[in-house]
């Protein structure tokens, strides 16, 4: 053997020695509690020995309710997550013994024990906030923000539209949409409800949707809040009523004209019930292709599997919507997008919780390819940043939130402010009532009568 292999050969036994040697250091340092590397793990984590031992939760009373979830550890460290706006903290909780004495760090493996116990509309909050808190957590241990956990950012500020509290006037209406711009936002949505126009004559058939005539009223605050705003602004519509197919196609033909930016769950007699039809793909692709006023839903949706495949493979909207506290969180609703963008569809984000969902959502949104901007349901809300401590506030800047750069999901709760809106008493009380198995799949739980090989009734597993 000549002295050059023998040297090669050399270096690479030395260097196997010297990994298996760094390994057992590794090991060494977890055992005691130590960072595997400085500035990368928490100090105070051991991320081979992390453990999941408590689920807790609070809920604020706000415009619509936030259900917060909390998931402590063995080693102090813990996540923050929530379940989706007017939802419940039940629909995480009962979740609590499938991940019971896991390794929080093991994310993937632990949403899929729990995915099967999840659902459309308000039901996908639980998996979506165990997502977060999951995310949470891992940053903290490895001392990264959560959007490093799944990817890279394509942006370090997230564009916001907000909700504006409609009028029956189409000239206050219009006020209050120009005020929003005042606060520094460029993009806008208005809400068309029927309620605008209920008491002018001849504005709603018996079904309670627009008529031909109704459709010139709903106009007028459109024209109303174009003139307000700009027509170079994008400006989006919702909330339009009981609407069928045929319904939904008329008004999208009348708003062609005022050059919406999307008109979003037209459909709202379908698959999922009283409230939007998501689900309904064939009847979204006729009205898609019947108009070219931009077609948009998926708020109430879980999954890509499970509720927005069928749209965008069958290129039925021109934007999806997901709600990440209904869609899954951060991992699935990235996963989601990212679908999306491969047929060319862009994601908005539709939100309305508290800021640790949004800032969950800040968070998956910096490393979306293709994003149009996320909706915020709390701006007239004078203490909803107060909730929390972490992010520079005040938490949407000029109509931009700054993604935190701090580790996990960059906030922490503000306990003072939380007590002070509680909806139902108690601080992070425990939770020994969801200790047992709620939901589950396949457990026969110990011995059973059967009879055995030899035909004897017996007792035993």
């Amino acid at each position: 053997m000549s002295d050059s292999k023998l040297g090669i050969g050399r270096r690479r036994l030395l260097g196997a020695a010297g990994t298996a040697a760094f390994a057992s250091m590794l090991e060494a340092g977890n055992a005691a509690g130590e960072p595997l590397q400085a500035g990368g793990v928490n100090r105070n984590s051991a991320p081979s020995q992390l453990r999941i031992t408590d689920m807790r939760a609070i809920r604020i009373a706000s415009n619509y309710d936030y259900p917060i979830i909390r998931i402590d550890t063995n080693q102090g460290v813990y996540g923050l997550g929530e379940v989706r706006d007017a939802g419940n903290e039940g629909m995480a909780l009962v979740l609590k013994p499938h991940i019971m004495g896991r390794n929080p760090l093991q994310i993937e493996p632990i949403l899929d024990r729990v995915r099967n116990f999840t659902n459309q509309r308000r039901f996908g909050g639980g998996y979506s906030a165990l997502d977060m808190a999951l995310h949470d957590i891992a940053g903290k241990v490895y001392n990264v923000p959560a959007w490093r956990l799944i990817g890279s950012q394509y942006r370090d500020r997230v564009r916001c539209y907000c909700d504006t509290t409609e009028s029956t006037s189409p000239e206050i209406y219009a006020k209050r949409m120009a005020a929003r711009k005042k606060m520094g936002f460029t993009f806008f949505k208005m809400d068309i409800m029927p309620s605008m126009i209920r008491h002018r004559p001849g504005g709603l058939n018996t079904r309670g949707v627009a008529t031909a005539k109704g459709l010139e009223m709903y106009g007028e605050f459109i024209q109303a809040v174009r003139d307000a705003i700009g027509w170079d602004q994008p400006l989006a519509a919702d909330h339009f009523g009981p609407l069928n197919v045929n319904d939904a196609i008329r008004h999208a033909r009348y708003f062609e004209k005022f050059e919406l930016a999307w008109a979003e769950d037209l459909l709202q007699v379908g698959t999922l019930g009283s409230g939007d039809a998501p689900k309904n793909w064939r009847a979204y692709k006729e009205i898609k292709e019947s108009t070219i006023t931009p077609i948009n839903t998926g708020e109430s949706l879980f999954g890509l599997e499970e509720g927005f495949r069928p749209l965008i493979e069958n290129n039925a909207v021109d934007l999806i919507h997901p709600d990440p506290l209904t869609s899954g969180g951060i991992r699935e609703t990235k996963r989601i997008s990212d679908f999306a963008s491969m047929f060319g569809i862009p994601t908005a984000v539709h939100f309305a919780g508290s800021p640790v969902g949004c800032m969950a959502s800040v968070h998956m949104i910096s490393t979306l390819k293709d994003f149009l901007v996320m909706e915020n349901h709390a701006v007239d809300i004078p203490w909803w940043g107060d909730l929390v401590t972490g992010p520079s506030k005040p938490i949407i800047q000029n109509g931009y939130i700054p993604v935190p750069t701090s580790p996990g999901l960059g906030v922490e709760l503000n306990e003072e402010a939380c007590r002070a809106h509680l909806r139902v008493p108690g601080y992070f009380e425990p939770t020994p009532q969801f200790d047992r198995y709620i939901l589950d799949e396949f457990r026969t739980g110990g011995p059973y009568p059967h009879l055995d090989e030899n035909g004897n009734l017996v007792n035993t597993r």
